[in-house]
């Protein structure tokens, strides 16, 4: 193995945790990977990895030298990237993770215009509503609703969409349809959590101007977006939601909006991918057509691009 690839393999291993899982990532057996960082550990003449029955880690000297193989590699895949064939016709891999519902109504439905336009781009797509490890994962970008805090990410704003707070017509019979913000505490609503973060998520309104919180009881809590629909279908309390996902509902008359005099904020989704995949052609083709989906469906967004900031939030029901 040349020392480009013993460099890379051992970057992954570093990030993942893992000879095997790394060894998978970079498709190769996994002796290999074993046979070239015993190689590569004997030239650089340094332990650079501890192992133990549970997880890898650098040393000291391994974490030092992986700072500095990030920045080689980086270097590489700019000088890489800016050679007008790539520019123009980029090919790879691209891993990414999409929101359940972003998943199956926005973006899948119109896949195969992605495809035909970049023909040698091979897509890997996980779905679901769980914060990924971008860089733990092998993850080029994911998709997510709600203000993005990870200061490692690198975040373009794809569109706000409009919420609504509804509820079926069996839950308004018998528990009343509120007039007013305040009785909201009053009443039951479906709680929404994500698997990485304990907290209920409060229903927001636009009250006087400015955008406040307000709790209701509830006896059911779902993870999932779909579960949180269908606990609203079946009478289960209040839900907030991006309206496009319960169009056909409010339509047919399945759920009913309530207070729409005091509006819902807009629900804002981006696209994140790590800073040192922010010049791959491949991850900014996808960035740059999802972003023209999203502007078709919901216009042009009022912030385009941007660097998150602060701690892992939890996913809202988006």
């Amino acid at each position: 193995m040349d020392r480009f690839d013993a460099l890379q393999l051992f970057t992954r291993i570093v990030e993942l945790g893992s000879f095997t899982r790394a060894a998978s990532a970079l498709d190769m057996p996994r002796a290999t990977a074993t046979h070239a960082i015993k190689e590569l550990e004997a030239r650089v003449g340094a332990r650079l990895l501890e192992r133990t029955t549970r997880q890898v880690r650098p040393t000291l000297d391994g974490q030092a030298f992986y700072e500095r193989g990030k920045r080689v590699l980086q270097a590489l895949e700019d000088a890489e990237t800016s050679l007008s064939t790539q520019v123009a016709d980029p090919r790879g891999t691209l891993r990414l993770d999409l929101h359940g519902t972003h998943a199956t109504l926005i973006i899948l439905p119109r896949i195969g215009e992605f495809r035909a336009r970049y023909p040698h781009i091979d897509l890997v797509i996980s779905s679901g509503d769980r914060l990924v490890d971008l860089i733990g994962e092998g993850i080029d970008c994911v998709v997510r609703a709600g203000r993005p805090r990870d200061s490692s990410l690198v975040a373009r704003r794809l569109a706000e969409m409009p919420e609504v707070l509804c509820a079926s017509p069996a839950y308004l019979a018998a528990h009343g349809t509120p007039r007013h913000p305040s009785e909201l505490a009053e009443h039951v609503g479906v709680g929404f959590f994500s698997r990485n973060h304990d907290s209920r998520y409060p229903f927001t309104l636009t009250v006087d101007g400015e955008v406040r919180a307000f709790r209701a009881s509830g006896w059911v809590s779902v993870s999932d977006a779909e579960c949180y629909t269908s606990a609203a279908l079946a009478g289960c309390g209040l839900i907030q939601v991006p309206r496009f996902r319960v169009e056909d509902h409010v339509r047919a008359g399945r759920l009913v909006p309530v207070l729409e005099a005091w509006p819902c904020p807009d629900l804002p989704v981006s696209a994140l991918y790590p800073f040192h995949r922010q010049l791959a052609p491949r991850v900014r083709v996808f960035v740059d057509w999802v972003a023209g989906i999203y502007a078709e469906r919901f216009g042009p967004p009022r912030a385009t691009a941007g660097v998150a900031h602060g701690g892992n939030p939890g996913v809202p029901p988006a």
